[in-house]
């Protein structure tokens, strides 16, 4: 008679690291880099912990492989296409990622030994900024200005306590009530007056900072390009 641990072990799919690697993800999306530990892995693989060392050496390399699997996420831009599309395709989509593995944004950057998806995510941003002409000083400018930029929004919308049109509106009592004296003048003005208009979405301001960006390395490139 067939019992019911080994019916599961049938029809369980087979591990392997992308499965490992999958299940990490799952644990850090649902409760932060913290949450994960070879522990909750293997519970969440429906494994014994001993059972995941068999895939990943252990957490530095688990680490590694989440990374390249954000990384695999975000779009790539298009080497010799329009530079400003491209990078901002490209930054729209990391925001939204990121908006998607919010534990991911203070360690993108942060492994020492990146995969073969970090790399090629990078190898390609920075082709597409030499390709449209950026002397290598003005790549390395813009490339760190981009992404500053854009994890920098992504980490401030992941702390927000609000999300979407007119959704400052339904959290803002408590601050309103801390502005209702002559103490605070231009904040009261810009929560009573911008903040708090129905069509008002903080996400919407992602699109203009980012345009500044673009028009200033745009201008850089042009006034680089008239000198040469």
């Amino acid at each position: 008679m067939v019992g019911t641990e080994e019916v599961v072990q049938r029809t369980r799919p087979r591990l392997s690291k992308n499965r490992v690697l999958d299940a990490a993800v799952t644990i850090a999306d649902a409760g932060g880099i913290g949450a994960l530990t070879i522990r909750t892995l293997a519970q969440e693989l429906g494994v014994k912990p001993m059972t995941v060392y068999h895939h990943v050496a252990n957490k530095d390399e688990i680490l590694d492989g989440i990374v390249e699997v954000v990384f695999s996420e975000i779009e790539l831009p298009v080497i010799g296409g329009d530079w400003r599309l491209e990078m901002r395709r490209r930054a729209h989509s990391a925001r939204t990622v990121l908006g998607r593995h919010r534990w991911a944004i203070g360690l993108l950057e942060s492994r020492p030994t990146p995969g073969p998806a970090t790399l090629r995510h990078h190898d390609v941003v920075l082709g597409t900024l030499r390709a449209a002409g950026f002397s290598r000083a003005m790549t390395a400018h813009a490339y760190a200005l981009i992404d500053s930029y854009t994890y920098g929004f992504a980490l401030q919308e992941a702390s927000l306590p609000f999300e979407g049109a007119g959704a400052v509106s339904e959290m803002a009592d408590p601050v309103v009530a801390q502005l209702a004296g002559d103490q605070y003048p231009h904040m009261a003005a810009m929560v009573s007056e911008h903040y708090l208009l129905p069509d008002y979405d903080f996400a919407e301001e992602f699109d203009f900072g980012l345009n500044l960006i673009l028009d200033a390395l745009d201008a850089s490139l042009s006034s680089s390009t008239a000198k040469g």
